[in-house]
């Protein structure tokens, strides 16, 4: 169906805003509907972007979004990233079929840098990384890995913030809030997509224990399955092969092109437990574990390398083995966890907080249905690919106190902290079939895991990289309108050395219900242990000859990349620079806000280098796994610098309406990047057109929620603009720019009693795609894997929730 027209928009938008002037608003202490909830938001206390206690949203120096749990439960989605993404227009999340790890580890970015240049919290604790690194180097936090029955709330704050939190706060800082609340509740959701495959059933519930003097314990638990969708149409060369061979059966499609299958189960724990009058503990847990496999390209055996036959092997072919060719089946499995637990209290002053935490993720890698033809029989159709582990312990001293000083309108707070963290970044080999070279390589019969070459025992080890930080963070009340909040922090790492970041922001307050505000800061991201010590082998399909290339990446540390190029890592660097508008009045609020973020020594991988014979014999050498077949090797490396800029604007309203509540949201965001500075060498057209172009420069949503007694609705409309996609394809660039899409949600609801309420509703109600992706029709991709929304269609769902 036909994406909604620009008279649509205006239609819808004329609608919501003459209901919104026919009712005077109300306050009301527990809002019914989503919308209703977010507007009640500005006034709730928040704990991001401020060392205070006592400051709300509206009162903030900087732009903070309340993302409240009945908005996230307005998102069909099992992941939290997806729900960012429809509640928060400067949020995207791209879903990458058939991109290794990515298919499962889904980049997710905030104003369009990149995913690792937002920090991620939990309960106001850094949240450690994914051990999945990007295909740009990125190395950000798994937001999958959390389910969202024990979630309160989450915070984005769109602004810099690294002299407050250190590493990565660059674009900005989520912050995820677990659920104190007691009671129980729970849900049971089953969907579908109008075309008929994945399916996905949801089940969760949170369950909160008071015991007394403050003291609560919450536990909840998530679970998903999720199976594949498939938007593919049969590859053209598989239809020639059917027709060659018209007693091999060739499956139809031969590969697909679509969301993976999954099952995942999540589960959080949050206790409090005070020990006397002045001070308490705490503790909080975070654990899931996910499974999930998907399609590689399918091989033909009129052109793969890997159908030849050897003197090594006489009498065999793999055509006895896959006669009508193979895809084959990439799996992974993760389980993601953390424990953070600490003491806090107040003495002599000061209130003070020591804690400590441990996070792990562990990304397993398996492939079925594959060959490791050099072996020829020998091979097993079935590997262990490795494994890739990221480990982070962090310990931290946080002390705050109000300081009354005679000649500010209120006590200032001041703020000072010490951090030390280390972490670990570690490979394990996968099994020797997955890697080794057998003796039919003499042959051109292709080495490792075809599709998923594993890691070999000369890429595997452990690094680790150790940083010790302090902060100072002084709030001033100059006036009782002007409030100024200056931060400094001081970072040493031993990778690379130490930086010293500051912010300024500051708060003007024209009346009690208008208030300007803006903030200049200094930030960075530091590189990992994994990007600097991470290698991989990769295989890809060219688009014009349908023929399979093997590429490499070596460390930037490596002798050989050294000698293309290669120097070691720096961090990135960032100056931001924001200020806008804050307004309420009954039962509306506003924001409009603009920033403008320079990353100076931004990340990238290097060209590709073709390889030479010579080149070939240091990587054999050196036991590059695939380097037999490779035909191209890069690293990452410190390439450009880029500005990016754009505006936010966010407004909500609530009141009574026809005897009713409704509450409306609206958010728009444009974001504009751009390459200032490159080297020449070392940032391709391609890289150049994904960074300013590879995401809409315009996005938007709409909501609007009503309900009147037992019933209630909710409509929303999600807009992504105009947009590019850029890739290599051997000798040929793909490129193509996809039109704006409008997708509309629906959903009603009914109370079944106190207890129940039932929920109906579709997502993307009127089945609109994006453009097809004309350049992958030979792979039988019909759109593009890199969009910045699903490409699955419309999907109807039923939700079942209960409260006790």
């Amino acid at each position: 169906m036909k994406p909604m027209n620009s008279v649509a928009w205006a239609t819808l938008a004329l609608a919501v805003a003459a209901q919104a002037n026919l009712a005077q608003a109300r306050e009301e202490t527990a809002p019914r509907s989503a919308a209703d909830a977010e507007a009640s938001q500005i006034d709730t206390l928040v704990v991001t972007g401020t060392r205070r206690v006592d400051r709300t949203a509206f009162e903030s120096t900087a732009p903070i979004d309340v993302v409240t749990q009945d908005a996230l439960n307005s998102i069909v989605s099992d992941e939290i990233m997806d729900k960012l993404a429809a509640t928060t227009p400067s949020f995207n999340v791209q879903r990458l079929p058939a991109a290794d790890g990515q298919a499962f580890v889904r980049p997710a970015t905030l104003r369009g840098l990149s995913p690792d240049q937002t920090l991620v919290l939990v309960n106001g604790k850094r949240r450690h990384r994914s051990a999945v690194l990007g295909g740009r180097g990125q190395q950000g936090v798994d937001l999958a890995s959390l389910g969202t029955s024990g979630v309160s709330r989450i915070e984005v704050l769109r602004d810099g913030a690294s002299a407050q939190y250190g590493s990565d706060a660059i674009a900005g800082v989520i912050n995820v809030i677990l659920s104190t609340k007691t009671g129980f509740s729970g849900y049971a959701q089953t969907g579908q997509y109008y075309e008929g495959d994945g399916r996905k059933t949801e089940v969760g519930a949170r369950y909160g224990l008071d015991f007394g003097h403050g003291g609560v314990i919450v536990g909840s638990v998530d679970y998903a399955d999720a199976e594949a969708t498939s938007r593919t149409r049969q590859r053209p060369d598989a239809v020639a092969f059917q027709a060659a061979n018209p007693t091999i059966a060739v499956r139809n499609p031969v590969q697909r092109w679509g969301q993976p299958d999954r099952i995942v189960w999540r589960g959080t724990l949050n206790t409090i437990l005070p020990l006397t009058d002045t001070v308490e503990a705490y503790a909080f847990a975070t654990y899931s574990d996910m499974t999930g496999q998907t399609d590689f390209n399918w091989r033909n055996p009129a052109t793969d390398t890997s159908y030849r036959t050897s003197p090594a092997f006489p009498g065999w072919s793999l055509n006895q083995l896959y006669p009508a060719g193979f895809a084959p089946v990439f799996g992974q499995d993760e389980t993601n966890g953390s424990l953070n637990a600490g003491v806090k209290g107040r003495a002599l002053g000061f209130s003070w907080d020591l804690s400590a935490g441990y996070g792990r993720d562990d990304v397993d890698y398996v492939l079925k249905n594959s060959i490791n033809a050099s072996f020829g029989p020998q091979s097993p159709t079935a590997f262990d690919d490795g494994s890739l582990i990221q480990v982070e312990k962090t310990l931290n001293l946080d002390a705050s106190r109000p300081l009354a000083w005679s000649f500010l309108a209120q006590p200032a707070n001041l703020a000072v902290g010490l951090e030390a963290r280390q972490e670990t970044y570690e490979i394990k080999a996968g099994d020797r079939y997955s890697w080794d070279v057998g003796p039919g390589a003499a042959a051109g019969l292709p080495s490792g895991s075809n599709g998923f070459p594993g890691y070999a025992p000369s890429q595997a080890g452990s690094w680790d990289q150790t940083s010790y930080a302090g902060y100072v963070d002084l709030d001033l009340p100059i006036t009782d309108r002007f409030d100024a909040d200056i931060a400094v922090r001081h970072e040493d790492f031993s990778e690379f050395g130490s930086t010293t970041d500051g912010k300024i922001a500051v708060r003007y307050e024209v009346t009690p219900d208008f208030a300007l505000r803006g903030a200049v800061s200094t930030g960075f991201r530091a590189p990992t242990p994994g990007q600097i010590n991470n290698t991989r082998t990769s295989q890809g399909l060219n688009t014009t000859t349908l023929l399979l290339f093997t590429s490499g990446r070596l460390s930037p540390v490596n002798p050989i990349a050294r000698a293309l190029g290669g120097k070691p890592l720096e961090p990135e660097e960032s100056r931001n620079l924001s200020f806008g508008a804050v307004y309420r009045r009954g039962g509306f609020t506003g924001s409009v806000d603009y920033y403008r973020i320079e990353v100076d020594t931004r990340f990238a991988v290097s060209p590709n280098f073709t390889v030479t014979p010579a080149l070939r014999a240091q990587l054999v050498a050196a036991g590059v796994p695939g380097a037999d077949s490779l035909t191209t090797v890069s690293y990452f490396t410190n390439a450009f610098d880029t500005r990016t800029q754009g505006v936010d604007v966010v407004g909500s309203w609530k009141g009574d309406l026809w005897g009713g509540r409704a509450g409306v949201t609206a958010a728009w965001n444009w974001n504009d990047s751009k390459v200032i500075r490159s080297k020449p060498t070392e940032v391709s057209r391609l890289a150049r057109i994904n960074i300013e172009d590879g995401l809409p420069a315009n996005a938007a949503n709409l909501t609007l929620d009503y309900g009147r007694g037992r019933y209630s609705g909710m409509v929303r409309a999600r807009y992504s603009g105009r947009w590019t996609d850029a890739q290599a394809n051997g000798a040929a660039d793909l490129i193509q720019t996809f039109g704006g899409r409008t997708l509309v949600d629906l959903s009603l609801s009914a109370e079944l009693n106190d207890r129940f309420k039932l929920t109906v509703g579709a997502e993307n109600l009127f089945d609109t795609y994006p453009d097809e992706a004309t350049f992958q029709v030979s792979r039988g991709l019909i759109y593009s894997r890199n969009a910045p929304y699903d490409t699955d269609g419309g999907l109807y769902y039923a939700r079942l929730s209960a409260t006790f």
